[in-house]
């Protein structure tokens, strides 16, 4: 998608009309329009403020490919990595990009949580099982 839909579509997610968004950038109604129409494109210290007002990255909104379903850039933090095909065991193949930022190692062994309605996630054992102690912990404090 382009800068322009990548506006257009995090500002309808988020709920802003052009003008908010235009006040909130300092710009005018006109000049959020303009670049929504793919018209114009902001310089680089609007961009930042519209990533900023609109809780993405300045590379989300200006690279972010929603495939054409007119999704918004993801949220600072949040990832979309594609898709991927689950084989006839039951086995996923992590994207690279994912296993990259998440330092995830061929024999890393992962948790993988679900809630019937929102979907899968998985986590490294070993951070998952940290976070569990601290809870405990935490716990067995509160408690005395």
């Amino acid at each position: 998608m382009s800068i322009a839909e990548n506006i257009l579509a995090s500002r309808q997610a988020v709920g802003l009309t052009q003008e908010q968004l235009a006040e909130a950038v300092g710009v005018s109604r006109q000049t959020v329009a303009k670049w929504e129409a793919g018209e114009t494109s902001p310089d680089l210290e609007h961009a930042a403020a519209l990533a900023d007002v609109l809780g993405t990255t300045l590379d989300g909104l200006v690279s972010f490919d929603g495939g054409g379903m007119g999704l918004a850039s993801p949220p600072r933090g949040r990832h979309l990595f594609g898709n991927v095909k689950v084989g006839e065991r039951g086995q996923v193949v992590i994207p690279k990009e994912a296993r990259d930022l998440f330092d995830i190692k061929p024999g890393d062994k992962l948790v993988v949580l679900g809630e019937e309605g929102q979907g899968l996630a998985f986590c490294k054992e070993d951070e998952f099982m940290a976070n569990v102690e601290a809870a405990m912990a935490a716990a067995r404090k509160a408690a005395k």
